[in-house]
């Protein structure tokens, strides 16, 4: 089942550009089987300890097999210039919008874990052209938004080794494949992990980066959390709390990951469900989770119903709940840390929201990035930041990179 219709003549061209449309029997079928899913007895417990709640699951689903239009999504996407090119082997799939701006500054931004493009569909337009939203001509970026491997269009990969530092190199040669000589780059969640590599290993075009989850624990402290060690002496405020944060996410708040990161193959029942891929979605962390649960009792907030429905069905039309997985046993083979020091020197911008996993201190973060340019923290936003809270995180984008654009 492919959801790639090609518009070039030849699969030998270096770029070729292509639209998204999905069968209506898959989308039938979708449906089909959320309508016939199977459910578990409620939870024991009145709050969100055991997980995402019966009762929000079956809200969830019922608006997905009775309201939901994918094909609005799909529209979306394909108003976009979407293309395919292979690297080292793979098909990478990426949106590239070029601003109309003469001197817009190249960048490239990298999603996350349980995420897709469709997390940057609402920074497009403001990026590429900011005149149209209030700022000005001198803030004006050409975008590149690329699936990660195994992730949405781009292709699974077949073999080992497609963990962060593969990634990153590939990023780089599509950027220069692209044209763009100097450029930065921006990621939250594994697009932090992802970015953050690309700043350790010394790509001369790579200007400097932007990160809404940056690796800045020093080893020592990112052990302790690891151990679930009381917080260490003479840690400041900030950093107390952080530690404290980044300790309960090791040890309740991403079981998901040591799963994935050991048997990502054992998860066929998860990958075969529609409603089972959206209860793992949604438990991604405690505060996303009771902000969606929110949404799905119909308070605004900064995702609607559609926002969580359209990750989710990606998912399971392109059938990359499982390719998506391997992501995490790469970067364990690989022993590449989640959230700490990656040894990037290249200038850094940090943007801390307040619901994020953990709030950066500056005193790490200027630790872990010698040459940081920007840090802010901000009012609200959380994990998903560029989804939940686009007008913060473009304002944060346009300030990180403004002094870096005089190098292009």
């Amino acid at each position: 089942m492919s959801a790639v219709e090609k518009r070039a003549d030849s699969d030998t061209l270096p770029i070729r550009a292509f639209r998204v449309r999905f069968p209506e029997e898959a989308l039938v079928e979708l449906k089909r089987r959320i309508a016939a899913t199977r459910w578990p007895d409620r939870e024991t417990v009145t709050d969100q300890s055991q997980g995402p709640q019966l009762a929000t699951l079956q809200k969830l689903a019922r608006y997905w097999e009775t309201e939901y239009d994918w094909r609005k999504v799909e529209a979306r996407l394909d108003a976009l210039p979407n293309f395919l090119t292979e690297i080292d082997g793979l098909d990478i799939h990426f949106i590239h919008v070029r601003s109309k701006h003469e001197y817009a500054l190249p960048l490239i931004v990298t999603h996350g874990w349980p995420g897709s493009v469709i997390e940057q569909l609402k920074i497009i337009d403001p990026l590429t052209n900011p005149t149209a939203h209030g700022a000005s001509a001198a803030d004006a970026f050409h975008l590149v938004i690329p699936s990660i491997p195994g992730y949405g269009f781009s292709a699974k990969p077949t073999t080992t080794g497609w963990g962060p530092e593969r990634i990153a190199r590939a990023w780089v040669e599509l950027m220069k494949r692209l044209g763009y000589t100097r450029f930065v780059a921006q990621g939250g969640d594994w697009g932090a992990i992802i970015t953050d590599v690309m700043g350790a290993q010394g790509h001369p075009e790579l200007l400097g980066i932007h990160s809404n989850m940056p690796g800045i624990f020093p080893p020592d402290i990112d052990k302790a959390a690891l151990t679930g060690a009381p917080s260490p002496s003479g840690l400041s405020a900030d950093e107390k709390a952080a530690y404290e944060q980044l300790a309960l996410e090791y040890a309740k708040g991403i079981g998901y990951g040591y799963q994935m990161g050991l048997r990502p193959q054992a998860l066929y029942g998860i990958a075969d469900s529609p409603v089972g891929i959206a209860g793992y979605f949604l438990d991604h962390d405690a505060r996303s989770l009771a902000m969606i649960s929110r949404v799905f009792d119909g308070l605004s907030e900064g995702l609607t119903r559609d926002d969580v429905l359209d990750n989710v069905t990606l998912t399971w039309l392109t059938n990359t709940f499982t390719s998506g997985a391997r992501l995490y046993w790469e970067a364990f083979e690989s022993k590449v840390s989640f959230f700490g020091v990656k040894g990037v020197a290249v200038p850094v911008a940090v943007s801390v929201f307040p619901d994020e996993l953990y709030r950066a201190p500056r005193s790490w973060a200027e630790q872990a990035y010698p040459k940081l340019v920007h840090y802010n923290r901000l009012e609200r936003g959380g994990h998903f930041a560029a989804w939940e809270q686009p007008q913060l995180f473009v304002e944060e984008l346009r300030a990180g990179f403004r002094s870096l654009r005089k190098s292009t």
